[in-house]
């Protein structure tokens, strides 16, 4: 191996969308990657078991894409030749709120891709798979991390193989990347350590999604829409994105009890409740692909682990395991890939010493923490705006949301602020840069018109 090589073996939990990455990004430092992977993977670009949520609307937004295309060069092309869809952001996208149906529509010179979480999954998964030292072995199960000899490292994993048996692994590092985060409280705990402190936001989301055929008389002024109410009042939408294969994916969402149906009469009344029709014009004649699917997010969840005084080595928390995210906001495949590019970064840095990995996981959950912070509070903040979200709501909500309002506003008549508003939403520029002096004052400005809704 190259003389950047830090640790003989690093272990993946979870060969899903952070795992995957987090894998590519371990591979040029150690001498053998392996990922353990509880569930059968498919050989082509389809749903296994193991991710419910995979039947249903995903987005890799412009700052995951660009982080992925990091880790693998040429990786949007390897998109666009599996058949996701180019949009340009804004201008092919309807995005409906109140107060705006539809904001304007304008080429901000910004492009992502629409597909299903199965292609994009497959599409990482065949980068890694060509890394001679990283090993993916199905059917495994992780069980738990065993403690070193000095009681406060996790030196190895046990976990049951393909064939029902019990394993253990030695490794120099074991990324947790399951989307559970139990596997590093329970060995927190082993060690005589609290679990972490947790944020939660209690959303309680059910959504209901299908598949249909895009009609040869399908509207020519947009290829997808996003269409919600106010979070205050119930927050229903509905999402509409092109996927390979001319199709669309319509996910409508409801919260604290409204649920959406999953059968077709049921899904396509749904639509029509929606404070625009948009969707429920598009689908109401279009083909229906398959049955409906379903499925409940309860709560968005922060585990501080990087509040942990000297945090164990030899253990890694990563991705969801950190941070579950309302999938509503679709966040959470990118935060995992730009987690995966900070950890590439940080390995880089302590490339040719083997010593230096010992603050390696501190380092990096400071700074995933920071990576995490736009969209948290991106998401946060809606999601609070709904009385009946549970959680603790910051004292300057209601400014918070004020603020953003306006913001909007001046996005709608200002292409280079609109511009802006989607770098942020596309995690591609850090919330702070809307706090910007000159900016907050223009936006105080706009709302002293009093012409806001």
């Amino acid at each position: 191996m190259a003389s950047s090589v830090i640790g003989e073996r690093a272990v993946v939990v979870g060969a899903g969308m952070a795992g995957l990455p987090a894998a590519r990004a371990l591979a040029d430092f150690f001498e053998q990657v392996v990922v353990l992977e509880r569930d059968a993977l498919p050989p082509n670009a389809t749903h296994r078991t193991g991710t419910p949520q995979a039947w249903h609307t995903h987005a890799l937004l412009r700052g995951g894409q660009q982080a992925l295309g990091d880790l693998f060069p040429g990786f949007e092309q390897d998109l666009v030749s599996d058949g996701a869809v180019p949009l340009k952001v804004s201008l092919d996208l309807r995005f409906e709120i109140p107060g705006f149906d539809p904001f304007p529509q304008r080429d901000l010179g910004l492009i992502f891709h629409a597909m299903s979480r199965p292609l994009v999954e497959f599409a990482v998964r065949q980068r890694v798979e060509r890394y001679a030292n990283i090993l993916i072995r199905e059917h495994c199960r992780a069980r738990d991390l065993v403690v070193s000899r000095d009681g406060v490292s996790a030196s190895a994993i046990r976990f049951e193989n393909s064939q029902g048996r019990s394993e253990t692994l030695p490794a120099d590092l074991i990324v947790e990347a399951s989307g559970r985060g139990n596997l590093a409280s329970a060995f927190l705990e082993s060690i005589g350590r609290a679990r972490p402190e947790e944020t939660v936001i209690g959303v309680d989301i059910t959504y209901a999604t299908g598949i249909f055929s895009i009609p040869d008389d399908a509207p020519g002024d947009w290829t997808g829409v996003i269409t919600f109410d106010a979070p205050a009042r119930g927050g229903l939408g509905g999402i509409m994105l092109p996927l390979e294969g001319n199709r669309w994916i319509v996910t409508l969402v409801g919260r604290h009890g409204e649920k959406p149906p999953d059968d077709a009469g049921g899904f396509l009344a749904y639509a029509q409740q929606l404070r625009t029709p948009t969707i429920y014009n598009a689908i109401k004649k279009a083909e229906q692909l398959g049955k409906i699917a379903r499925f409940g997010f309860p709560a968005s969840a922060w585990r501080h682990f990087e509040r942990v005084e000297e945090f164990p080595r030899g253990l890694l928390p990563f991705g969801d395991s950190i941070c579950r995210f309302n999938p509503v906001h679709g966040q959470g495949m990118s935060v995992a890939a730009q987690e995966a590019r900070l950890l590439h970064g940080l390995l880089r840095r302590r490339a040719n010493d083997r010593s230096t990995s010992v603050g390696l996981t501190s380092d990096f959950l400071s700074e995933a923490a920071q990576v995490i912070e736009t969209p948290w509070a991106l998401a946060a903040m809606p999601d609070l705006a709904d009385p009946k979200t549970e959680g603790e709501r910051p004292e300057d909500l209601q400014e918070g949301l004020a603020f953003s309002e306006a913001l909007n506003h001046l996005a709608a008549e200002d292409p280079a602020v609109h511009k802006l508003l989607v770098e942020v939403l596309h995690l591609l520029k850090p919330q702070s840069v809307l706090r910007e002096p000159e900016l907050v004052e223009r936006v105080k400005e706009l709302a002293a018109r009093g012409e806001l809704r």
